[in-house]
């Protein structure tokens, strides 16, 4: 499934890979399950989980924002290599080591634009500047948007020690919107932490190339293959 690297190759390494694949494993599981769950409720008993849809949008969510940084990791994004093809070793090794420069450089944006919009939400301060954070923001009163909710997923018992920390002691009805958008400033991090990894396994000789799979390439070998044979 994965291609791991010498970094991995440790106990550490192992623990860390394995607990990221769990996590994708069950967050790709619990859709499922809700999703099922749903469609039976509704053409067997025409019922419904009302929170059904909303949960599984932000299951995919992240999904999406921990698989992004998992397939970085694994080298797992399909890429063209057309030019790194054709051109010398040591060519090749600078221009990934420019791909992962320019990597690195939007995950950063990312990571900034994610924790801007997020804090919106946690009562944390911004930050200051347009491209590059320059500090946080002053946080006024005004500024406060915990107490924004999701539209149908209701607030279980078991996390309502937050809310004298965080919404002044009201109660939620249904669960605040920082705990699902906590994924957006989270997922840009561990992008960010994955395209610095990748760009130091090209500067110490330990790859290429960025991010390039021949998935695609190979399952068509391995389809013409299959046709020879029969």
């Amino acid at each position: 499934m994965s291609s791991h690297h010498p970094s991995e190759s440790s106990l550490w390494g192992q623990f860390i890979n394995e607990l990221e694949e769990t996590v994708i494993a069950m967050l790709l599981g619990g859709m499922l399950i809700v999703t099922f769950v749903n469609v039976v409720l509704r053409y067997g008993f025409n019922s419904g989980l009302i929170w059904g849809l909303e949960a599984t949008l932000i299951l995919f969510a992240w999904l999406v924002l921990f698989g992004v940084s998992y397939a970085v990791k694994t080298t797992a994004n399909l890429g063209v290599d057309a030019i790194l093809n054709i051109v010398s070793p040591n060519t090749r090794r600078v221009l990934g080591l420019i791909a992962a420069a320019v990597c690195v450089a939007y995950a950063f944006l990312l990571m900034k634009g994610a924790w801007d919009y997020w804090a919106n939400f946690a009562n944390l301060p911004k930050t200051e500047g347009r491209w590059f954070p320059l500090g946080f923001e002053e946080m006024k009163r005004t500024s406060y948007r915990s107490w924004y909710e999701v539209d149908d997923i209701r607030m279980p018992d078991w996390l309502r020690f937050i809310e004298p920390w965080i919404n002044e002691g009201e109660a939620y009805e249904k669960i605040p919107r920082f705990i699902p958008y906590a994924m957006l400033p989270f997922g840009a991090a561990l992008l960010l932490f994955r395209f610095v990894q990748a760009g130091l396994r090209i500067w110490t000789g330990q790859a290429e190339s960025l991010i390039v799979s021949h998935e695609a390439e190979d399952a068509v070998d391995e389809v013409a293959h299959m046709n020879k044979e029969d």
